[in-house]
């Protein structure tokens, strides 16, 4: 009984199986690199990665609204995890601030704000995720040259350029290099080779990795110490798997700066979930509307859960989701049994997975970072004009050299003072001709005329050319007009009376009342 209402619930279909199967296979290749890719641009344990795509596929799948959609820890929140680890100095406190995200998510849910994405400007919001793509290029750049000691780019000696270069090239790391670049390449080409591009090309990065890393042992090549590789803990019993989570410090609920971290990622993991369920719902073959604040709700169940058992923040990620559709998958079941083989990886072939080489993760990471922040890009928003693209740039530099939370806000007050300028613009059309032998000025309304246009409506009413014989206003376009610029209009017409100057107003309409006058004299209209 219990099982048909879960099965109801979920709507699993076995009719879609057949689809579904093997596209979470696909989803599962692509997802499990990502993880531990994720994990480790972010300063997080590798095995948090993991977990927290098992929590996105089999619990926010099961609670989400989207058919395509799939979760788990995203790119665009490496750099303020990273940031956010080492700002409140231990992984337990972080995970607290990762339970009050899910539940402010859950808030949002519930006070449905599905559409606070919306409400962004989408020059901003484009702007972040090239800025993340630009700060995971540069974090994973040393890695994609074996430089895993922190010391690698420092240069205590002096010695000018020649000294640099020297300690560069003695940091590097051949094999890992050559492991690198070989992995960029397959990403890049392998999609484009009919017949092979059926097989993901992560997953043939990741077995290229490890069969080179074999390969390279006891050669020049050899990538040598264990800190070339995954390391994710391997059990030998239940005992040992339960002690590999951790679990936040409830005791740092006073701390500030933890409800500023929680507030952080509440907001951005909710816009990159909107956008990418925005983003899947256009790809799907049977164009379905997912439920937007039922997503956020499912996302906010799975941070909880994330933080709860030392997880890392999620979201509805484009790149599995994308994957998952292209693959065939047509239901939730999709995701659900990718986050079951993530489950079954952890538990039963982590030595196997130790044997992957970071280069490997680097080398898709930067391939993820080049896709979010690629010229062509650049060149989109510039073809767009200055006020998209001034707030796209201005974010993306803000963001590569402050934070991320300080990025957007600079974008946004950049973003919405174009807004105010095109608003103040569109306030009116004005002209002047000749009217029944009357020099007339004619002012026709926007749409839409709020308290932004009072100054500019103002100052064209009182810089009205002396040869002016009569002013006709006109509003019949107009659907809305603010009390405050009703009140310029009265003020301008008993100004207009005592000056001779023939002034009439026609069909301008302010909460359906209508104001119409054909003489100089301005009928109420509140």
């Amino acid at each position: 009984m219990l099982g048909t209402r879960v099965s109801a619930f979920l709507k699993l279909s076995k009719r879609d199986l057949k689809y579904d199967f093997p596209a979470s296979i696909v989803v599962f290749l692509v997802a499990l690199p990502l993880c531990l890719g994720i994990a480790m641009a972010s300063g997080a344990p590798l095995f948090a990665g993991v977990l927290t795509g098992v929590i996105g596929g089999i619990i926010v799948a099961s609670l989400s609204g989207s058919p395509l959609s799939v979760s788990g820890p995203a790119a665009g929140l490496t750099t303020i995890v990273a940031a956010s680890i080492m700002k409140l100095g231990a992984y337990e406190t972080f995970l607290l601030a990762v339970v009050l995200a899910g539940v402010m998510q859950l808030i949002l849910g519930f006070i449905k704000a599905g559409m606070i994405g919306n409400y962004f400007p989408s020059s901003v919001i484009i702007g972040m995720l090239a800025a993340i793509g630009i700060t995971i290029i540069l974090k994973q750049l040393p890695i994609a040259f074996g430089m895993t000691e922190a010391h690698a780019f420092e240069l205590d000696n002096g010695g000018g350029i020649a000294a640099f270069t020297d300690t560069i090239l003695n940091s590097v790391n051949w094999g890992a290099t050559i492991i690198c670049f070989l992995s960029l390449a397959i990403l890049i080409f392998w999609p484009s080779i009919k017949g092979l591009n059926k097989i993901p090309a992560p997953l043939v990065v990741v077995l290229l990795g490890v069969g080179l890393g074999f390969a390279f042992q006891q050669t020049a090549f050899s990538l040598g110490t264990v800190s070339h590789y995954v390391s994710i803990p391997v059990v030998s019993s239940f005992n040992e798997f339960l002690g590999l989570f951790i679990f936040p410090d409830f005791t740092q609920i006073g701390n500030k700066e933890v409800w500023i971290v929680a507030a952080t990622i509440a907001i951005v993991a909710s816009l990159e979930t909107l956008l990418s369920i925005e983003a899947v719902d256009k790809i799907d073959p049977f164009k379905r509307n997912s439920p937007t604040n039922r997503e956020l709700l499912a996302q906010g169940i799975g941070n909880m859960s994330s933080g709860l058992l030392g997880g890392l923040p999620l979201t509805s990620v484009i790149v599995r989701s994308s994957a998952n559709a292209n693959s065939g998958g047509r239901t939730r079941q999709a995701a659900i049994l990718h986050g079951i083989w993530l489950l079954v990886a952890l538990l039963a072939i982590p030595a196997l997975i130790n044997y992957i080489p970071l280069a490997c993760l680097a080398a898709i990471l930067l391939h993820t970072g080049f896709k979010l922040a690629k010229p062509s890009l650049f060149k989109q928003m510039f073809t767009k004009g200055l006020d998209q693209f001034i707030p796209f740039t201005i974010t993306v530099v803000a963001i590569v050299f402050t934070d991320l939370l300080m990025g957007v806000g600079i974008g946004i007050v950049v973003a919405t003072f174009y807004i105010l300028k095109a608003n103040m613009q569109n306030a009116y059309k004005f002209k002047i001709e000749e009217v029944e032998s009357k020099n007339t000025a004619i002012l026709t309304l926007a749409e839409e005329v709020s308290f932004l246009n009072k100054a500019p409506i103002q100052q064209k009413l009182h810089n009205l050319p002396r040869s002016v014989d009569k002013v006709i206003i006109n509003g019949k376009n107009s659907k809305f007009i603010d009390k405050d610029v009703l009140e310029v209009l009265k003020d301008f017409e008993q100004n207009a009376m005592s000056k001779g100057l023939e002034i009439e107003l026609q069909d301008v309409t302010y909460k359906r009342k209508t104001v119409r006058s054909k003489s100089s004299k301005l009928q109420k209209t509140v």
